[in-house]
């Protein structure tokens, strides 16, 4: 595995390095997956490649310097805040049933399951809720393809494929300003519905987290 250490980076410039990785994966025909962790900074709301802004106020966005940026993969809007982001990029045939989506993001999903495990955080995939479309805010959205403690929404991914590869990439919630995700998204965040690092364990660091996957990758 190719791990491409930790860094903070504004929102337009951590779509780039993704979009760019996977550009760089196609062209060199690289077999072993690629995996990055990173932040962002300023805070920023990323919105899915097909999605509408006409949802967000820009004024009050600037007012608490929040930026804007599209990404490459599907679904909701999120806010980047005070998280981890992860991308996994792979070929297709690398995986068992890479050419399934939801196969394939199981089989994405277990590296981070069984970093979360060691930590003491045991993850499921997939929602008990059903996908309510009327949400902006892709956290309140569950589907198969996130992961769960408790049965509450934790890890929220995504991803596109381009000439054989797979980038998936996720948000790792360390905490949120719930007052700032329902006048962002203009909708109740019900605290049923998802969690934090910070709410499973306050004692648990980021770097904590970041240390964990390190470890993982240097014993692959």
């Amino acid at each position: 595995m190719i791990f491409v250490p930790f860094e903070t980076k504004t929102g337009a410039e951590n779509m780039q390095i993704d979009s760019d990785l996977l550009d760089y994966a196609i062209k060199e025909q690289i077999q072993e997956p690629i995996f990055r962790l990173y932040a962002w900074e300023p805070a920023c709301i990323s919105l899915g490649r097909n999605q509408k802004d006409d949802f967000l106020d820009f004024e009050f966005l600037k007012s608490k310097n929040i930026d804007v940026v599209k990404r490459l993969t599907g679904g909701r809007a999120l806010l980047h805040d005070n998280e981890i982001t992860y991308s996994y990029i792979c070929p297709v045939t690398s995986l068992k049933n890479g050419s399934n989506v939801t196969e394939s993001y199981k089989e994405i999903c277990q590296f981070l399951i069984n970093g979360f495990k060691k930590l003491g955080i045991e993850l499921t995939l997939g929602g008990e809720k059903g996908v309510n479309t009327k949400f902006d805010y892709c956290m309140l959205i569950s589907t198969g393809a996130d992961l769960c403690y408790k049965g509450k929404k934790f890890i929220g991914s995504a991803q596109c494929r381009k000439e054989g590869y797979i980038l998936q990439h996720g948000s790792i919630l360390y905490d949120y300003d719930r007052n700032l995700l329902e006048e962002i998204f203009n909708e109740k965040v019900e605290t049923d519905s998802i969690i934090s690092v910070k709410e499973i364990n306050p004692n648990l660091t980021k770097q904590d987290i970041l240390n964990i996957f390190c470890e993982n990758i240097a014993n692959k």
